[in-house]
C-alpha cells in the first residue's frame, strides 16, 4: 500500500504546491541511481519533507519525532508514507536500525540533521545521526537544501541537491567520536555551500 499511497500524494502535493509556489529545482541529477542513501537538508518549514521529495526519484522514508505519531490521523498518513517514529534524545536504537535497514535495502532515508527547524536562514549544528547510519549502512550521504523567499502565494522555494559524499569518505573506526565530528563538520559545510549557492543568485 504504502507505494501507490506515497505517489499519489506525492502527485496531489506537487501539483497544489506547484499553484501556491514559484519552485526552483537544481542537481536532480546528482542523486545516487543504483543504492540506498541518506539524503541530509537543512530544516526551515513543516513542508520541507514534501518539497523536497518532489524531484527524487525514489520513496523517501523519513525518520519522525515520536510525538507526531501520536494523532492516529496524522501517525496513518504519515506512516503510510514511509515515516517511522524516533524518540528524541532517548538513544532510540530501533529507531536506528530500521534507519540502516532502511539504506541497507537500496531505498532513501530522509534526515535533517539540525534535528529542529530554524527561525531564519542559518544552518543549525547538525546532530551526528545521519553519519553513524552512513557508517553503518555503507551508504552515501546526499547534502540537500532548501531556501524560501516566503510562505506567501507564489515565494520562491529553491532546493538544491549536491554531490554525493561517498561512503569510501566516511572513515569512522570503532564508533570514533573524532571521525564521526569530521564527517558531521564535511557534510554540514556542504549544505551551506548550497545555501549559499542560492544566497548569492537572489542578491544578482
Amino acid at each position: 500500500m504504502t507505494n501507490w499511497f506515497y505517489y499519489l500524494g506525492k502527485m496531489v502535493t506537487g501539483f497544489i504546491f506547484r499553484i501556491w509556489f514559484h519552485m526552483e529545482f537544481y542537481g536532480q541529477e546528482n542523486q545516487p541511481r543504483d543504492r540506498g542513501y541518506i539524503l541530509c537538508c537543512n530544516h526551515r518549514s513543516g513542508l520541507d519533507p514534501v518539497l523536497v521529495a518532489q524531484k527524487v526519484k525514489k520513496p523517501i522514508r523519513y525518520m519522525a519525532k515520536s510525538e507526531l505519531f501520536q494523532n492516529k490521523f496524522v501517525s496513518f498518513i504519515i506512516r503510510h508514507l514511509g515515516a517511522f517514529p524516533v524518540a528524541r534524545g532517548k538513544g532510540d536504537t530501533s529507531a536506528i536500525d530500521t534507519a540502516v535497514e532502511t539504506v541497507k535495502s537500496g531505498r532513501v532515508l530522509g534526515l535533517f540533521p539540525e534535528g529542529t527547524r530554524s527561525h531564519d536562514d542559518q544552518l543549525l549544528r547538525f546532530k551526528s545521526g545521519a553519519v553513524v547510519i552512513a557508517s553503518q549502512s555503507g551508504g552515501d550521504l546526499l547534502p540537500a537544501s532548501i531556501w524560501y523567499s516566503g510562505k506567501k502565494f507564489r515565494s520562491k522555494v529553491v532546493i538544491r541537491y549536491g554531490k554525493p559524499i561517498s561512503n569510501s569518505q566516511i572513515l569512522i573506526e570503532g564508533n570514533s567520536t573524532k571521525q564521526i565530528k569530521a564527517v558531521v563538520s564535511m557534510l554540514h559545510e556542504e549544505v551551506e555551500k548550497l545555501l549559499e549557492e542560492t544566497r548569492l543568485c537572489k542578491l544578482k
